[in-house]
Formats: C-alpha cells, sequence, structure tokens
C-alpha cells in the first residue's frame, strides 16, 4: 500500500476534513504539520508547488488538496492509487 502524506496546519478546517475522509475508509497517513517541524514547509512547496494546506500525496503523486482529495474519492479513484 502508498504511503499517504498530509502536510497540514493545526487550525486549517481543510486539514480535518481530509484526514477524516481517509480515516472513514480506514486509510493511515503520515501527517507533517508544517508550523510545527522547521523545514517542512519549504519541504511542501518543493514537493507541490503550493504554499496552502493542506497538501495531499499519495506515495510520490500529488493529488492536491481537500477538494482534490474529494473528487478524486467520488470518481473512485482514490482506491486504486493506495494498491
Amino acid at each position: 500500500m502508498n504511503t499517504v502524506t498530509l502536510y497540514t496546519t493545526e487550525t486549517c478546517p481543510y486539514c480535518r476534513s481530509a484526514k477524516s475522509l481517509l480515516a472513514g475508509k480506514g486509510i493511515t497517513m503520515q501527517e507533517i504539520n508544517v508550523q510545527r517541524a522547521p523545514g517542512k514547509l519549504e519541504e511542501m512547496v518543493k514537493r507541490s508547488g503550493r504554499r496552502t494546506v493542506p497538501q495531499i500525496f499519495i506515495g510520490d503523486t500529488h493529488i492536491g488538496g481537500f477538494d482534490d482529495l474529494a473528487k478524486l474519492d467520488r470518481q473512485g479513484g482514490l482506491m486504486p492509487l493506495l494498491a
């Protein structure tokens, strides 16, 4: 199973929604809080090209933010990416 990585902040409602969607499907994730981890914001920007959270990766595939994750799930593309 591919690793799911979420770059988040503590106060972001979209981050909470992404974590809830994934947890509801029984998907474990690696959460990286860019507020608490020095250098992780720069890592996130380098990997995604974006400065907003959440930024979600499945393996090395950049999914985007919560709206992108929810759309991928609705279209049936989330679970195949995890395999």
